[in-house]
């Protein structure tokens, strides 16, 4: 599933980027000239069994333990890389989209990325972000919130 198309279903208001390759959200915040804490980094984990979709600014860190908390799981570990392949089969490996409902997860983000209007983040592709109001993103996630991120 092409995450661009399936923003365009959606009806999301959105602007795509091409941009030199970024391997981290802190690249993309580079590339795209955009503070560290307007880039929407997924982590996955697996918590009590359940792989959910953890959103942080790309300017802080996940905390598992505080997800856990957030969650109310007793054990949450960062998922392989090869169950990534396998969740995001159209996506390259480290470029996830944060938003999980489009792969059937469910979507934890992190108090600290509401601060602004916008944010950005990876489409799929380690050369194409999305730039989306904070508004939309989070009608189309639907998301729970928590504080799990340190800086």
């Amino acid at each position: 599933m092409d995450v661009l198309e399936r923003l365009r279903q959606e009806g999301v208001e959105f602007e795509v980027s091409h941009h030199p390759e970024a391997f981290t959200a802190q690249q993309l915040a580079a590339v795209e000239h955009v503070p560290g804490r307007n880039v929407a980094k997924p982590v996955i984990v697996q918590a009590d069994g359940e792989y959910v979709v953890c959103v942080l600014p790309a300017s802080r860190r996940l905390n598992l333990s505080a997800v856990g908390d957030a969650l109310y799981a007793d054990g949450v570990e960062l998922t392989s890389e090869a169950k990534l392949a396998e969740l995001f089969p159209d996506c390259e490996l480290g470029a996830e989209p944060p938003i999980g409902v489009f792969f059937g997860l469910r979507t934890l983000v992190d108090y600290q990325l509401m601060a602004d209007e916008y944010i950005v983040f990876q489409a799929g592709s380690h050369t194409r972000s999305v730039r989306m109001a904070w508004s939309d993103f989070e009608r189309l996630t639907d998301p729970s919130y928590g504080a799990i991120s340190i800086s």
